[in-house]
């Protein structure tokens, strides 16, 4: 069982959520909790604190009677739970709850200790939240997705159990699971916070992670297939450029490649005297899809590392408001809950993950173009041209999914309404962003899916599985067990979902 101590990196994230580890707070941070909320308990007494003994937003000009406090929390937490569209998945969801522990946990939000057991119970029992799609404008927190995780805590509302979608409380009742105890801020403290975009943020870097390396795999693969020369990946070569994901990007495709019986060096071939030669018979250089693969995955690289930096900093930020200082024994109010830096990371993120499709994308239509890549039958046919289709229809999808990445990168950042009462004048739309960034993560799975096909298929017509390297051999493998050799066609979209499966399936 994991130990939280108050900090969360990347790979605890991916323990809990993926790999379904349990956890539990250790007493340490929980002591840390309680001090925060005795504090604001003793300080707000005899001082105006928002949240506490105030409306909210622009009603924040009233003040609360001591008697309505309580009140006042769960009047927020009903009324905000307003979200439409469909339900998260599940993993989703226990992500934001893990955001939401994460930086409620650092003391400085005077929350009852109850909403972080409940919360790590949730999560280790594998109960979740009903919440929605729609209704964050990622700036004065997530509040309405974090406002269903609230409503669930405080015993109402719907979660999934069991596979399931079913009432709180009869979950609560079968489980022997008590709602939290709402004392002061609970409300207002649990959906004041940017803990759904980065919740959700933190799973779409961990997928672009994978989708990387596959896309790795799939360029080493198609550069052994056309029996291209090595020297494009080259440490000399690639070194002459400083930026660090290019010299990472030709470095994994040297180590994929370094058994491979097909790529060439080009001193072998063209560093020689061909005086009788006017016009070469073979290309002197690959497409560049093929050729600037280290150029276009660098940025890539680059860009997904800074991503998941600035993530992990926010999940072990206090992101509400206000906040509260034990240490210097006062409350400050500010914005921690604007997402700007979710928000602009997404969207450079999403950005980055259309270019990875659309470089999947050209090298799947090289390989399907005969008369681009000179060795293949016309969309890698190996039945009877003219009435067979081989992967010419998978291609549509392909090439139409790539499309809708181009047109869902473009930015949420930029992208404020003011509402609130303009209130909220300027927000970050930062849970748009980290959902849209999780609609083109999951698109380019889907052309890797199919490129990946290809891919084995080009493999199987040149004949050269006991040539290729060993890792790409082992995807061959992997692939054929989902997808059987077809010379006459086949439907092909099951096949394109299982492989896109396989590709999720984080290793």
């Amino acid at each position: 069982m994991l130990t939280y101590k108050g900090s969360l990196e990347i790979d605890d994230f991916f323990k809990i959520i993926f790999k379904d580890e349990p956890f539990v707070v250790d007493d340490a941070t929980i002591q840390k909790v309680e001090e925060s909320f005795k504090f604001l308990v003793n300080f707000s007494q005899d001082k105006v604190i928002y949240g506490v003994n105030t409306g909210f937003g622009p009603m924040a000009q009233y003040k609360i009677e001591d008697s309505q406090r309580i009140k006042l929390q769960y009047n927020l937490i009903r009324s905000h739970a307003s979200g439409v569209g469909q339900p998260l998945p599940p993993m989703y969801v226990r992500a934001i709850m893990l955001a939401r522990l994460s930086t409620l946990s650092k003391g400085n939000s005077g929350i009852h200790k109850s909403a972080i057991i409940l919360m790590q119970e949730l999560i280790n029992r594998d109960i979740t939240p009903v919440i929605f799609e729609h209704g964050s404008v990622g700036a004065s927190g997530d509040l309405v997705q974090l406002a269903h995780l609230a409503l669930v805590l405080i015993g109402e509302g719907e979660v999934f159990y069991k596979g399931e979608r079913t009432n709180t409380a009869d979950v609560f009742k079968a489980e022997n699971l008590k709602p939290i105890s709402v004392e002061l801020r609970e409300g207002l403290a649990l959906m004041n916070g940017t803990s759904a975009m980065t919740g959700i943020g933190l799973v779409n870097v961990i997928y672009t992670r994978e989708l990387m390396n596959n896309m790795i795999v799939c360029s080493s693969a198609i550069n052994e297939i056309v029996k291209a020369y090595d020297d494009h990946l080259s440490l000399e070569l690639n070194e002459t450029k400083r930026h660090k994901g290019q010299q990472d990007i030709a470095e994994l495709m040297r180590e994929h490649l370094s058994d491979s019986q097909l790529t060439r060096k080009r001193e072998h071939y063209l560093y020689s005297k061909n005086e009788n030669v006017s016009v070469f018979k073979e290309k002197v250089q690959e497409y560049y899809s093929l050729r600037c693969v280290p150029q276009i995955l660098g940025p890539v690289l680059d860009t997904l590392n800074s991503v998941e930096e600035i993530l992990v900093d926010e999940v072990n930020s206090a992101n509400d408001n206000p906040i509260v200082d034990v240490k210097r024994k006062h409350v400050y109010h500010g914005g921690n809950f604007h997402g700007d830096y979710v928000s602009l990371e997404m969207d450079k993120l999403k950005i980055a993950v259309t270019k990875l499709s659309m470089l999947s994308e050209r090298q799947l239509n090289y390989l399907l173009n005969a008369r681009l890549n000179d060795m293949l039958p016309p969309f890698v046919n190996l039945g009877k041209l003219g009435l067979n289709f081989g992967m010419q229809g998978v291609q549509f999808t392909a090439t139409s999914t790539t499309a809708e990445n181009q047109t869902l990168s473009n930015p949420m950042y930029v992208h404020s309404i003011p509402n609130n009462n303009d209130n909220q004048d300027i927000v970050s739309m930062g849970t748009n962003a980290a959902l849209i960034t999780k609609k083109v993560i999951e698109n380019a799975f889907e052309v890797l899916a199919i490129e990946l096909i290809t891919i084995v298929q080009a493999i199987e017509y040149l004949e050269v599985k006991d040539k290729v390297s060993s890792k790409t051999k082992k995807v061959y493998d992997d692939i054929r067990e989902i997808v059987p050799i077809f010379t006459e066609d086949i439907v092909m979209y099951p096949y394109v979902n299982k492989v896109k499966q396989y590709l999720m399936k984080i290793k």
